[in-house]
């Protein structure tokens, strides 16, 4: 009995970890940034990517997926080629 009690409980635990795994790796986005003049893809929010890169960083566009947004950036030449003219 104390074992299958035990097994019950550690189930739980796992499907409450298993669970929030999945929700908060839903809610990461990620941008492709203009960053001094350079193609940069990244999950920081854009006050942040300014304080680390420079007041002049814009965000392009904003996917869910990584693979997605580096897609994106190789449309307009890849990570680390110059920005398009704005």
């Amino acid at each position: 009995m104390k074992k299958l009690f035990l097994c019950a409980i550690l189930l739980a635990c796992g499907t409450f970890f298993i669970g929030t795994t999945f929700v908060s790796a839903a809610s990461t986005t990620y941008k492709v940034y203009c960053a001094n003049g350079k193609i940069e893809v990244d999950s920081r929010d854009l006050k942040q990517m300014q304080s680390a890169r420079g007041s002049g960083t814009y965000m392009m566009s904003e996917f869910n997926y990584r693979m997605d947004a580096e897609k994106f950036a190789k449309q307009l030449g890849g990570v680390g080629s110059q920005c398009p003219k704005r």
